[in-house]
């Protein structure tokens, strides 16, 4: 019986540990097939995005919903963290928010209420930046930056 116990005590801990590196190696930022709506959250519909550079796409989200939009910046290939942003702003109220950091795979979700007012926003991945303004007013021309540090 000792014996028996003995086994199954270090078949639980090997599990444990096994789990606990799984677990480590793949933090939730580095999930492979990341989606705006999985960055953003459940009702969240692209509305706009743009490519940064030839190293992802920074998108525009909207709850219909709620009023909100979400930007999140996400990378084609998930790898070594480098520095990532995702931002938006709301020139009529002066809403912002914005995420900045190393990530492995996108930066965000990042938050404001924007229904019916024109938004600005943008993201980088490394040395490349993207700035969307005057963005979704309807007749009005958004006018779109990207530039390389």
């Amino acid at each position: 019986m000792r014996i028996a116990r003995s086994a199954l005590s270090v078949t639980a801990v090997a599990a444990l540990s096994l789990g606990t590196a799984t677990a480590l190696a793949a933090p939730a930022s580095a999930a492979p097939n990341t989606t705006p709506g999985k960055v953003c959250g459940s009702g969240y519909k692209t509305v706009n995005s743009a490519a940064v550079g030839s190293r992802g796409t920074v998108y525009l989200t909207y709850n219909a919903t709620n009023g909100k939009n979400c930007v999140a910046t996400i990378r084609n290939t998930p790898g070594t963290a480098t520095d990532m942003s995702a931002w938006i702003y709301v020139p009529d109220t002066q809403a912002y928010d914005e995420d900045y950091g190393s990530y492995t795979s996108y930066a965000g979700p990042t938050y404001v209420y924007g229904k019916a007012h024109c938004v600005d926003w943008g993201g980088s991945i490394g040395n490349v930046s993207v700035q969307i303004t005057g963005s979704n007013c309807a007749a009005l021309a958004e006018h779109r930056v990207t530039t390389v540090r």
